[in-house]
């Protein structure tokens, strides 16, 4: 079992998260700038607890941020001088309306550069979690066709995640170093196109031939 904060945990794909972690045996706890909202949402899922997003982020082992774009610079910002120890999972996609379809990846290169940016420069940041649709996600005993990606420039974090994944029914691979998450955050905005053009629901990716590869759920 380990100790785990969702922030931004109320939102479609964080709730997905924490009901899949929950599910997986975890300690899990919602995190949100409205703290009501938070533990309504804990109730719903079986979650240990909820709170405001700061309270909620200390003394966890892993704290998975799950925020648009728009706001995580600012969440970051609210969480950073809190996590201590912590893994910090940044599921961030710098995705820009009304464009989502077009790869508009920011002038740092990645969510993940300005994720690293924003944190303490002890923070171990991992990022994962880009292109699984959350209403996908969201439905916990359905199968998902699509490996998740996990990149760190911290070899014992990124395993830790991919370790998780594999407690959510997901497969997890390595993507390698920090400065990869570019190419995950630019696939989203191709898979969404890929939903609309094909009639996709919830297109995603899957990789083959990868012979010591965790197994497929």
């Amino acid at each position: 079992m380990t100790r785990i904060a969702v922030i931004g945990g109320t939102g479609n794909l964080g709730k997905a998260i924490a009901r899949r972690l929950v599910k997986g045996g975890h300690d899990v706890n919602i995190g949100s700038r409205d703290a009501a909202r938070a533990t309504a949402c804990a109730q719903e899922i079986g979650a240990a607890g909820g709170g405001e997003n700061a309270a909620v982020a200390a003394g966890q082992e892993v704290v998975i941020v799950a925020v648009p774009h728009a706001s995580q610079a600012a969440t970051l910002a609210e969480i950073r001088d809190r996590v201590g120890s912590a893994v910090v999972v940044d599921t961030t996609v710098p995705l820009v309306p009304p464009k989502v379809m077009r790869v508009q990846l920011p002038a740092e290169g990645s969510a993940a550069m300005q994720a690293r940016a924003a944190l303490n420069p002890d923070t171990r940041l991992v990022t994962a979690f880009h292109n699984v649709a959350a209403h996908r996600l969201d439905h916990a005993d359905d199968v998902i066709e699509c490996d998740v990606l996990c990149f760190s420039d911290d070899v014992e974090g990124r395993n830790l995640v991919v370790g998780l994944c594999g407690d959510m029914g997901l497969r997890g691979l390595s993507g390698g170093a920090l400065a990869n998450s570019a190419a995950a955050e630019a696939l989203t905005s191709i898979l969404i196109y890929m939903n609309k053009t094909y009639g996709a629901d919830g297109a995603g990716i899957r990789f083959t031939g990868l012979v010591s590869a965790p197994p497929i759920p």
